[in-house]
This record gives structure tokens, sequence and C-alpha cells, in this order.
């Protein structure tokens, strides 16, 4: 099989974490992709798209987006939206690449309605976005433009869609075909589908005369992967601050009323959507469970009560163990110790107890011992037993 060089390639990169942007950048350099523009947020990648025009030939100023998903104020669905949809868009056909580390079936789901090509999961490595280039250079979806949707097609298979109401099958034959990326045709009646049949401008670049697939050379990746191994220790300190910031946001939230907390808890569900999608890049896959752990318990509908804020701590508390005894990988027994403890303090934080204890009633059924004053906090408990008392 062919092996690919990426010279050739310009490739818009929008993340706005600053330490992740500057690796994932040396990343694509590392696989041999000649030029990587990077930008902060959505706003700035429209702003520099904007800035470049529309005056070429065939495609515009780019030739990959790679965008996180979680940004603001534009994240990474409304400037997908922006570039298959805006007036001002240089090329609504630019292969999209979304990654992000809440990858579950729904944010997928939506991503693809929205015409992305493809989704990345955070934690990645080189191998990972190197399979999602190659992919999109390799086996390049067919634009697919209807009353309702235009962008990649959401099925490889020939079969557009079926009418289950008439039993009518919509098929490539049903369709018209469109050779040309100059305008974005769209159907003006139901049930027209409109097929972009374009020259695979990626394949070219990388170098695919013969038309074939290939490969990304196995010593880039090697290297690339060998790169990222060596940044474990940028993302020890990195992480940390990330820890530090957490714990001002709880102290904030702590003396705020109820009714006014749900500011930091939003910034707590951020970090932990970072950290729940960088450690497994960087040798610290329990970093990535608690992150995703602490994610989901800090939604936009959770509690942010005392309980709330409690949990969080003893989040915090894992995380810190982890990075202080440089448990990598999944930690084996210290790791499945580790976890068994935070679960264990979540439960007693939730029950508003510091240890269960069995007691006997006067009807002979057991009853719980309530905390007594002066006890230690249930997060400071996981704490201690895992760090050892202040």
């Amino acid at each position: 099989m062919a092996e690919f060089d990426l010279q050739r390639f310009r490739v818009l990169l929008v993340e706005d974490n600053g330490y992740v942007c500057q690796i994932l950048r040396e990343l694509l350099f590392d696989l041999s992709v000649g030029q990587v523009q990077t930008a902060n947020s959505g706003v700035e990648a429209i702003e520099i798209m904007k800035s470049m025009g529309s005056d070429y030939d065939e495609g515009g100023p780019f030739d990959l987006i790679i965008s996180d998903m979680m940004m603001t104020p534009i994240d990474g669905m409304l400037l997908l939206k922006w570039v298959r949809e805006g007036k001002e868009s240089p090329d609504r056909f630019v292969p999209f690449l979304m990654m992000s580390g809440a990858a579950d079936d729904d944010n997928v789901k939506l991503a693809r309605d929205k015409g992305v090509n493809e989704f990345l999961a955070k934690p990645f490595s080189a191998s990972t976005v190197a399979e999602k280039v190659l992919a999109l250079i390799n086996r390049p979806r067919q634009f697919v433009a209807t009353r309702d949707y235009f962008g990649p097609d959401r099925q490889r298979r020939r079969l557009l869609f079926e009418d289950t109401e008439d039993r009518r099958v919509m098929t490539e034959k049903d369709a018209t075909v469109v050779y040309s990326s100059r305008k974005v045709l769209r159907p003006k009646k139901d049930g027209e589908v409109y097929l972009f049949r374009l020259q695979n401008r990626l394949l070219e670049k990388a170098g695919g005369l013969s038309g074939k697939p290939g490969v990304i050379p196995l010593s880039l990746l090697k290297e690339a992967d060998g790169k990222l191994d060596r940044s474990a220790t940028e993302f020890h300190d990195w992480a940390l601050d990330y820890l530090r910031s957490l714990s001002r946001l709880c102290v904030v939230a702590a003396k705020a009323p109820e009714a006014k907390r749900r500011k930091p808890f939003e910034h707590i569900n951020l970090i932990a959507h970072e950290l729940r999608g960088q450690g497994g890049t960087f040798g610290y896959p329990l970093i990535t469970e608690v992150g995703k752990m602490l994610y989901q318990i800090t939604g936009f509908s959770c509690s942010t009560n005392d309980t709330a804020i409690d949990i969080v701590k003893a989040h915090i508390d894992t995380m810190r163990v982890v990075f202080r005894d440089k448990v990598t990988g999944d930690g084996g027994e210290i790791g499945r110790d580790l976890m068994e403890a935070l679960n264990q303090a979540i439960t007693r934080i939730r029950l508003g107890i510091d240890e269960v204890v069995a007691d006997t009633a006067d009807d002979g059924t057991a009853s719980r011992e309530a905390p007594s004053a002066g006890m230690a906090r249930p997060h400071e408990a996981v704490r201690d037993k895992i760090v050892g008392p202040k």
C-alpha cells in the first residue's frame, strides 16, 4: 500500500485549550502535514476564513478543519453549521473533523446531522488521529443535499432513504448528480436529492495519483506517539493547575447561596470535560475516568447543594493522588483501590454520614449511626484514606 505525504495539506485547527492545541499542532506536523493554522475559538476560526476569501478554482483556503466541540462563545457545532450553511463560508464542502471528550452517541449523531465528516474521541493518540485523517483521504463520503440537510452522506450504503408510507425506496438512481463544487444547489421540492460527485482533492494532495488507498508511514506514527509520551510531564503540571482551579471554584460555590451556584458548577463541568478528554492521551487513563464521572454529575441539571460540592471535592482528592503517586495506566491494584475509595466516599456523602455503622435498634433491625460533631467530612475521609491526613 502506498505511503502518503501530507506536506501539501493546509489544516485549520480550532481548539480553545492552548496546551492541547500546541500538542495537536505538533502531532500534525509529525504526521507530515505542511501547514497548520490555529484558532482558539469558533469566532476566531470564522474570522480567519472570512479574511482569506473564497477566490479559489476548487475548494477553499483549507483542506481540512479539525475542531474541538465544546468551546465558547461559538462551539464546534455552530462553527460546523456556519461552514456548511453560511453565505460567507469559503468552502462548504471542506472536510470537517470534530473532536471531543464527550463522544457519546447523542453528540456523534448531532454532529453527523450538522454535516461532520468524521468524529475523533478524546483522549487521542497519533494512531487515532491518523486513522481519522486516512478515512477522509481513502474513504470520502459524497455530499448530499435535500431540503433539510446538506453535508456528507450519513450512510455509506447506496440506499438514500425509504418512505415507509408508500413503501417507496429512494436510491442513487432517483437523485440528481452534480459534478461541481462551485455552487451548492439545494432541492426545492420534498423528496428531491442532489448528490455531489467531486474529485478527491485530499487523495491527490497526499500523492495518491493511482487512486488507490494509502497509509501514513509507520515511522512517523511511532515518532509522534513517542512525543506524546514525553509530554506527560507537561500535562502533569497543566492538570495540577486545573485541580487548583477546581478547588477555588468549590470555595466560591460554598460561599454563595445555592440559587447562585450554577455559574461555578458550569466552570467545574468544563474543566472536568478537559481532564476527561486529555488524561488518557498523556498516560493517565484514571484521570479520564474520574474526569468523566465528574463531568456527568456536574451537567446542566445537576444539584448545586452542599452535598454536590463535597462530591466534587472527593473527585479532586482522587485526582490529586493519581498525580502525586504518578499512577499511570490503569494503576493496577492501586487504581482499583482509588476508584473503590472514591465510590465509597460518594455513597457516604449522599447518605450524609461519614462511615456506615451497623447498629441494632430496639426492634432488632439494623440502623445507621449519624455522624457526630467533629467527625471528618466524607471527602476528607477519602483524602485521609488514600492521601494521608494533613
